[in-house]
């Protein structure tokens, strides 16, 4: 298990039920350098492990508060424990001007 599906999944945990946790949480918890911003490298880590750790079943990806499929998403996101609610597929949802990221 890389560094970032343990912070994942210690944050997952950590947190209130029915809670996400933001990706940008678990890229703080794993990066060890001394530059303030330099969390910001490991977030591409940190999506690979989410995407990982979906596929397999153990989170959910959440996209304005619905379970999205791993494969193919873009946009702002956040982790949680699996839901029983539908799985949305990214072409159902619309991006916001403001929050999508570039791959």
């Amino acid at each position: 298990m890389s560094p970032e599906e343990a912070a994942i999944l210690a944050l997952i945990a950590a947190s209130k039920k029915g809670r996400t946790i933001d990706p940008t949480e678990a890229a703080r918890a794993v990066y060890t350098g001394e530059d303030p911003d330099g969390w910001r490298k490991r977030l591409p880590s940190v999506r690979q492990a989410a995407i990982h750790l979906a596929r397999s079943g153990q989170i959910s990806i959440y996209r304005k508060g619905k379970v999205i499929d791993p494969n193919g998403f873009k946009g702002v996101y956040r982790l949680g424990v699996p839901g029983e609610v539908p799985v949305v597929t990214p072409s159902d949802v619309e991006p916001d001007d403001a929050s999508v990221v570039a791959d």
